[in-house]
C-alpha cells in the first residue's frame, strides 16, 4: 500500500481532532447533569430556574482546559429543535412597505396598482420583488416614469427627476437589501438579549429571508412579538453622574436597610465585580457638526475623564457602606457605573420595586449599554445609563427624523458615521445638542444604549458625524441601526414550526434506537456474509460513525432528526464500498492468485467504481445542502460528511485493517458458508426483459399518476401552505370524529386529521387562513382548534408541536424542490458523460434515475388511493433525491464493468458484454440493496412518525432503484447505441460467481 505512513499519520490526526472536539459534549453534558442534581428535590421534581441558576453561574468559570463553559458549550455537538424542543422562524422582510417608504407613502393610483399586480406576480415567480414591480409598473402604465414618484427629498442624491425606471429600481433594490441587512442585525442583537442557548440566525441567500432557530424556547408569543416588532431608534438626554449620585445613593441606604431588616434576600456574586473594568481608549463616541466649513471636531476625553472619576467617587460612597447590596453588585467603567451581566437581571428587579422608583425622579429610568466590556478572569461588563426623560415620557427625538446614515471616513481616514436628518429632525436635533453642551446624549435603540456621545456645541443642519474608536464593521453596523428608523423594515414570519421538549425527547430515543438497530443489522449481516472480511468492514463503519460526529462537532453543525436519518442511510450506503472491494477479491482469488496480489488487485480494481459511485451521491447531497432548509439541509450536511468518511474509512482504513490483519496471521478469508452458496451459477439475458420491464414500469407509472388525478396528491404543508398541530391526549381518540368536530370552526377550509405515530396523538392539518401569514391570523386559527377539542376537554389534549407555512414560502419550496430534482439529473448527467465518454451512459443513467422518482411518486399516489396516506413534504423530497443518489451508484458500478469489460474485449458488441457485466455485479447489487434495504425498514419501524414517510419513501426507491439498474439502465444504452457505433456481435458469455 503507497503512502501507508501518511494514511496512518492522517488518521491519527483526524481522530484526535474527533475526540477533541466530542470531548466538549462530554463535559457540557455532565455540567448539565450537575446542573438538575443540584435542582432536583427530595421528591423529584426539578427546579427549572434553580437549575438555570446554577448554570448562569458556571458560564464565566473555567471548567474544561482552560475555557469557560460557555466556551464549552459554544463547541459541544448541539442538538437541532426535532431532538431538544424550541422553534424555527423563518421571517420575510417586507419589500412593499420599503417601497411605499421610498416613495414618500405616495397615492398615485398607478403607483399603488402596480404594487398590489406585483404582490399577485410574486405568488408563481421566484424574481425579486423589484422586479416583479417594475414589470407591473410597466404594464399599469406603460409609459410612466418611476422617477416622478421616487424623486423626493428622502431620495436626494440618489434618484433625481431624469432617473430612467431602471436607475430607479437599481436604487429600490439597494435600499431593500439594506434594509434586510439592518434587520439581520437588529434580530441578531435582539436575539443576543433574549438569553436562549446556541440559537442560530442566517440569512438564507437569494431572498429576503431570515432563519432563526432558538432551542429549549417555552414561550412563542415572546418570540413572536420579540422578532416582528418594528426597531425602536431614539435620541434620549443623560443624567450625568453628578445629577443621579444622590438618588442612586438613597436607593442603596434603603435597599440596605430592607436586607439588615431580613426584608430582603440578595445574593452577591462569586466574583468581585466593583474592581474597575480597564477603559478601553476611545469608548466614548464623539459627536461632530459636519455641515459647515468652520465644522469642529470635538474632543470629549475630559469629559469622559470626569465622569469616570464621578463614578469613581461614587463606588467609593458605596464601598463605604461596608459592601452593601449596590455596592456589591456594580462596578466602576470607562464613563460611569456598570455590573456583571449576569447581575443585570437582578437590578433590573431591583429598580422596578415600587420602593425604590418612589425614591427615583419620575423623568429618570435606567438602560444597560449593548455591548459588553472584558473585565478580569473572563467576566463580561455592561454599562448603564441614566436616562431623562421627558414631560410626555416620549424621547425628544426618534428614528423617523433620519434619512441617510453611512459608515465614511474622517480626514485622518477614520472611520465614522455620517448621518442626516429631515427639516423637522434637523430643528429638534439643533435643540437637543444646543440644551446638551458638555453633556451625553443616548443612541437607543430597542431599549439598549449603542452609543453615547457627548456634545460640545449646537449641531444645524442636520448633517452630523459620529467619530471614535470604531472599526469599519463596527461603524456599519451603527450606520444600519440609525437608519433603521427611516427605513421601517417590518418583517412577517412566513414559517415557523414548535417542537415540545416531550416530544425531542421521543426523537431523540427513535433516533437512537434506529441508530443502533441499523448499525447492529449491518455488523451482523457483513460477519455471516464475509467472516473475518466482513469483522473488519464493521470496524471500519464505526470508525466512520465515530468520523461523522466529530466532524459534525469540529464544524459545529447541529445533530437533527433527519441527520440522524442521515447517520443510518450512510451506514447502509458505506457497506456498498467494502461489498465492491470484497467482491472484488473473491474474483481475483478464484483466478489462483496469492492473498497478496488478491488484496492489492481488490482495492486498485474497486477504486475508481467507488470513486464514481461516491461523487455521484455526493452531487446530490451539495443540491439538497444549497436548496434545502431546515430538516433537508440537516440531512444533506449529514450524507456530505458521511460520504466524504465512508470513502476514507472504506478505501484507506479498511486497507491497513486488512493488511495488518494479513501480516499477523498469515491468511484471511472474504468467504464464508453463507456467500459460499448464494448467488452460485447466475444466468439471465437482461436484454430479452428489457421490453416487459419497460411495460411494467409504464404501468405502474400510469396508474399512479391516474390515483393521483382521481385522490390529488397528498402534499404536506411545505407545499400547500396552512398550518398543522401534533395534540397528545390521555387515550386514543378516533380521528374522524376530531376532524368533524373542527371543521366548523375551521369554517369549513381543508382540513386533514391523522394518527401521528401513538393512538392517542393525531396531526391536524388545516388549509384555513393559509394566505394570511400575520401572526393576528395564527392566533385565529389556534382558539379555534382550541374551541374544536373543548368537547375532548376531560382528555386534557395538549399541543406538543405546531407548524406555519405560508403561501408564498410553499410556493418557493416546491419550485426550489424542482429545481434541486432537475439539477441533480443534469449533474449527474454530465459527469457520467465525461467519466464514460459516452451521453449513452448518460442518458441511460437519468432515464434511470428520473424512474426511480416518478415511481416513488406513483406508488405513494396508489397507496393514498387505497387510504394509505403519507405527506410528500421537504423529507420526501430528501429521499427522493437520496435515492437518485443511490440509484446513480448502483448503476455507476454496472457501467464501469460494462467499461471494462468492453475494453477488454473490443472486437465484443456491446450486447456481448452487458449480460456478462451485470452478472459478475449481481452478488455486490444485491447484496448492497439488501443491506440498504434493511436499515431502512429498521428506520421505518423504529424511526418515529417524523421520519415514516421519509423511509417509506427510501423502501420503495431502493426496490425500483435496483429494478432500474439491472432492467432499464442498461438495456436503454444498449438500444440508443447506434449500428455503426456497435461492434460484431458475439454470443451472450456467462461468468459463473462463487
Amino acid at each position: 500500500m503507497r503512502n501507508k505512513s501518511l494514511i496512518i499519520v492522517l488518521t491519527l490526526i483526524v481522530s484526535a481532532l474527533c475526540l477533541y472536539y466530542l470531548s466538549f459534549s462530554f463535559v457540557a453534558a455532565n455540567i448539565q447533569n450537575k446542573a438538575e442534581a443540584f435542582a432536583t428535590d427530595a421528591q423529584g421534581n426539578v427546579d427549572l430556574a434553580k437549575k438555570q441558576s446554577y448554570l448562569d453561574s458556571m458560564a464565566k468559570e473555567e471548567v474544561y482546559l482552560g475555557m469557560t463553559y460557555e466556551e464549552v458549550k459554544e463547541n459541544e455537538l448541539g442538538l437541532g429543535l426535532d431532538l431538544r424542543g424550541g422553534m424555527h422562524v423563518v421571517l420575510e422582510v417586507s419589500p412593499v412597505e420599503i417601497i411605499k417608504s421610498m416613495s414618500g407613502n405616495s397615492k398615485d393610483p398607478n403607483f399603488l396598482k402596480a404594487l398590489d399586480r406585483a404582490k399577485e406576480l410574486q405568488k408563481n415567480s421566484q424574481e425579486r420583488f423589484t422586479t416583479l414591480f417594475a414589470q407591473a409598473y410597466r404594464e399599469v402604465e406603460p409609459n410612466g416614469r418611476l422617477s416622478r414618484i421616487f424623486s423626493n427629498t428622502a431620495n436626494r442624491g440618489k434618484i433625481s427627476y431624469e432617473s430612467t425606471n431602471e436607475e430607479v429600481v437599481e436604487v429600490i433594490q439597494s435600499e431593500v437589501d439594506a434594509a434586510i441587512d439592518r434587520s439581520f442585525n437588529i434580530l441578531r442583537t435582539r436575539i443576543d438579549r433574549f438569553g436562549v442557548t446556541q440559537p442560530n440566525i442566517q440569512r438564507l441567500k437569494g431572498t429576503g429571508r431570515i432563519q432563526i432557530e432558538l432551542p429549549g424556547v417555552d414561550n412563542p408569543d415572546r418570540v413572536r412579538n420579540l422578532l416582528q416588532g418594528m426597531a425602536n431608534l431614539e435620541f434620549w438626554e443623560v443624567w450625568s453622574p453628578q445629577e443621579f449620585t444622590p438618588y442612586f445613593m438613597q436607593v442603596g441606604q434603603h435597599l440596605d436597610e430592607l436586607q439588615r431588616a431580613g426584608k430582603l434576600n440578595i445574593g452577591t456574586t462569586t466574583t468581585t465585580t466593583n474592581a474597575p473594568v480597564a477603559q478601553q481608549g476611545a469608548s466614548d463616541d464623539v459627536l461632530a457638526q459636519a455641515a459647515g466649513a468652520d465644522s469642529t471636531l470635538l474632543d470629549s476625553t475630559a469629559v469622559a475623564s470626569a465622569q469616570t472619576d464621578t463614578a469613581a467617587s461614587q463606588l467609593d460612597s458605596l464601598n463605604n457602606q461596608q459592601a452593601g447590596v449596590l455596592a456589591s453588585l456594580f462596578t466602576q467603567m470607562p464613563g460611569g457605573i456598570g455590573a456583571n451581566v449576569r447581575d443585570t437581571a437582578q437590578i433590573n428587579e431591583l429598580f422596578n420595586r415600587p420602593d425604590v422608583r418612589s425614591i427615583l425622579p419620575p423623568n429618570m429610568k435606567f438602560l444597560w449599554g449593548v455591548k459588553p466590556l472584558a473585565g478580569d478572569n473572563g467576566q463580561q461588563f455592561v454599562e448603564m445609563y441614566a436616562i431623562k426623560k421627558g414631560r410626555d415620557g416620549k424621547a425628544p427625538l426618534t428614528g423617523e427624523v433620519i434619512n441617510d446614515a453611512r459608515q465614511d471616513f474622517d480626514q485622518a481616514g477614520r472611520p465614522e458615521i455620517s448621518m442626516t436628518m429631515n427639516a423637522t429632525g434637523a430643528r429638534k436635533w439643533a435643540r437637543l445638542t444646543g440644551d446638551n453642551i458638555g453633556r451625553q446624549v443616548a443612541i437607543v435603540l430597542d431599549n439598549y444604549v449603542y452609543s453615547a456621545p457627548v456634545v460640545q456645541g449646537e449641531i444645524t443642519g442636520g448633517n452630523s458625524s459620529i467619530s471614535g474608536n470604531f472599526t469599519v464593521d463596527e461603524a456599519q453596523d451603527l450606520a444600519n441601526i440609525l437608519k433603521a428608523g427611516k427605513m421601517p423594515a417590518p418583517t412577517r414570519i412566513v414559517e415557523e414550526a414548535i417542537v415540545g421538549p416531550s416530544l425531542g425527547q421521543e426523537a431523540i430515543n427513535q433516533g437512537l434506537l434506529s441508530t443502533v438497530a441499523g448499525l447492529l443489522i449491518v455488523v451482523v449481516f457483513m460477519i455471516a456474509y464475509y467472516s473475518r472480511g466482513g469483522f473488519i468492514a464493521d470496524l471500519a463503519l464505526l470508525f466512520n460513525v465515530f468520523f461523522i460526529l466529530g466532524v459534525l462537532a469540529q464544524f459545529g453543525a447541529a445533530l437533527t432528526l433527519p441527520g440522524i436519518a442521515g447517520i443510518v442511510l450512510t451506514l447502509g450506503m458505506a457497506v456498498d464500498a467494502n461489498v465492491l472491494i470484497f467482491e472484488r477479491m473473491r474474483e481475483e482469488a478464484a483466478k489462483g492468485l496469492s492473498m497478496r496480489e488478491v488484496i492489492n488487485a481488490g482495492y486498485d480494481k474497486a477504486f475508481s467504481t467507488i470513486l464514481d459511485a461516491n461523487v455521484t451521491t455526493f452531487i446530490v447531497g451539495f443540491i439538497l445542502y444549497f436548496f434545502g432548509s431546515g430538516p433537508v439541509k440537516g440531512f444533506a450536511i449529514t450524507l456530505m460528511i458521511g460520504i466524504v468518511t465512508s470513502f476514507f474509512t472504506s478505501v484507506f482504513i479498511s486497507r491497513l485493517l486488512v493488511e495488518s490483519t494479513f501480516k499477523k496471521a498469515g491468511k484471511l478469508s472474504f468467504s464464508s458458508a453463507l456467500s459460499n452458496k448464494m448467488f452460485r451459477n447466475i444466468k439471465f439475458d437482461v436484454m430479452k426483459y428489457r421490453k416487459p420491464a419497460y411495460a411494467f414500469s409504464l404501468f405502474i407509472l400510469v396508474f399512479g399518476f391516474v390515483a393521483m388525478a382521481i385522490k390529488g396528491p397528498n402534499l404536506g404543508v411545505d407545499f400547500t401552505g396552512g398550518r398543522s398541530y401534533v395534540i397528545e391526549f390521555d387515550q386514543a381518540v378516533p380521528a374522524s370524529e376530531v376532524r368533524s368536530s373542527l371543521l366548523d370552526d375551521f369554517q369549513q377550509a381543508g382540513t386533514e386529521v391523522k394518527t401521528f405515530g401513538a393512538s392517542n396523538r393525531l396531526k391536524v392539518i388545516t388549509s384555513w387562513l393559509a394566505d394570511d401569514e400575520s401572526t393576528e391570523a395564527d392566533t385565529q386559527v389556534r382558539t379555534a382548534l382550541e374551541q374544536g377539542l373543548q368537547q375532548y376537554s376531560n382528555l386534557n389534549p395538549e399541543v406538543l408541536s405546531s407548524s406555519k407555512v405560508g403561501a408564498t414560502m410553499a410556493d418557493d419550496i416546491q419550485n426550489t424542490a424542482l429545481v434541486a430534482i432537475l439539477l441533480a439529473l443534469v449533474g449527474i448527467f454530465l459527469y457520467v458523460m465525461i467519466r464514460f465518454s459516452k451521453w449513452q451512459f448518460s442518458l441511460g443513467g437519468v432515464v434511470a434515475l428520473l424512474h426511480d422518482a416518478l415511481m416513488i411518486i406513483s406508488v405513494f399516489s396508489i397507496l393514498n388511493l387505497f387510504g394509505i396516506s403519507y405527506e410528500m413534504d421537504q423529507v420526501f423530497i430528501a429521499a427522493v433525491l437520496t435515492i437518485i443518489g443511490f440509484s446513480i451508484n448502483d448503476t455507476v458500478v454496472i457501467f464501469d464493468r460494462v467499461r471494462e469489460y468492453m475494453n477488454d474485449n473490443p472486437r465484443l458488441g456491446i450486447r456481448g458484454v452487458v449480460n456478462p457485466a451485470l452478472i459478475s455485479t449481481f452478488s455486490r447489487t444485491i447484496i448492497t440493496s439488501l443491506t440498504l434495504f434493511l436499515v431502512v425498514v429498521i428506520l421505518f419501524i423504529f424511526g418515529g412518525e417524523v421520519l415514516r414517510s421519509f423511509s417509506l419513501a427510501m423502501i420503495i426507491g431502493v426496490l425500483f432503484g435496483t429494478y432500474s439498474s439491472l432492467f432499464i439502465a442498461t438495456p436503454i444504452v444498449v438500444d440508443t447505441i447506434k449500428e455503426k457505433d456497435k461492434q460484431p456481435e458475439a454470443a451472450p458469455q456467462v461468468q459463473k460467481v462463487r
